[in-house]
């Protein structure tokens, strides 16, 4: 299946993009994109931490994908 992936803060810049477009096997965890996004993009292994939304809710790494599911890459913030 074919998703859409959108990319905030540092991981915008790391992707080269605001959204990326990406195939996957199906069924596809949160696990599992964020291993083949770490392999296809090897500077997101450098965040201390990379949480992933699933329709706007952090995802659990179980959670199983589905076609048309709002997918965001959500990186550390910094405040103060």
């Amino acid at each position: 299946m074919e998703i859409e992936i959108l990319a905030f803060g540092i991981t915008k810049d790391i992707i080269g993009n605001k959204s990326l477009k990406l195939k996957v096997e199906t069924p596809c965890r949160v696990r599992d994109l964020k291993i083949l996004l770490k392999k296809d993009y090897p500077k997101l292994e450098l965040l201390t931490s990379l949480m992933i939304a699933v329709n706007e809710n952090y995802g659990d790494l179980d959670l199983l994908l589905q076609e048309g599911d709002e997918i965001a890459l959500i990186p550390p913030v910094a405040g103060g």
